[in-house]
């Protein structure tokens, strides 16, 4: 059986990215086998985690379960690419570290991407759609109250969790 590569064009963190990948392979091995991006957390590899999210034109995806032939021509975002040039924390990653919101650190890239996608919609969630909107992420360390107030910081979100 031969394996069939494609060239794939995309923008990671603001960069231009060229590279041929084998066309059963993940975003996720894409991003860490090609580009060093070790953020992106290969966890559960069947989308259920969060682990591994990424922001593709705007919008948070499983990397694990997003073909990387897909991603041709798209815009990619990762954790590493909410950092300043300057090498300065973005408002959510401080609002994390603020909040106590960050223990072992393994969904925590996830997270902040999911939370990155939340503030910038500029949606006024209430505290139950925003628990639904990170519910795609298994924590096994905070209990989700310091990361949903984190979220809530910058979202200004009203209410109590």
């Amino acid at each position: 059986m031969s394996i069939q590569y494609k060239t794939v064009k995309c923008k990671i963190n603001g960069r231009d990215r060229e590279c041929s990948v084998d066309v059963r392979a993940s975003l996720t091995d894409m991003l860490r086998n090609d580009y060093g991006l070790t953020s992106v957390k290969k966890g559960c590899e069947v989308g259920e985690c969060g682990a591994c999210n990424v922001i593709i034109n705007g919008e948070c995806f499983n990397s694990c379960i997003y073909l990387a032939i897909w991603a041709d021509g798209k815009e990619i975002t990762t954790t590493e690419g909410l950092v300043a040039e300057n090498g300065e924390l973005s408002e959510i990653q401080k609002a994390f570290v603020e909040e106590g919101a960050v223990q072992c650190g393994f969904c925590t890239p996830g997270f902040l991407l999911s939370a990155s996608e939340i503030v910038k919609s500029g949606k006024k969630y209430t505290d139950d759609e925003l628990r639904k909107a990170l519910s795609g992420h298994l924590c096994r360390c905070t209990g989700y109250e310091n990361i949903l107030k984190a979220v809530r910081k910058l979202a200004g979100i009203k209410g109590s969790l």
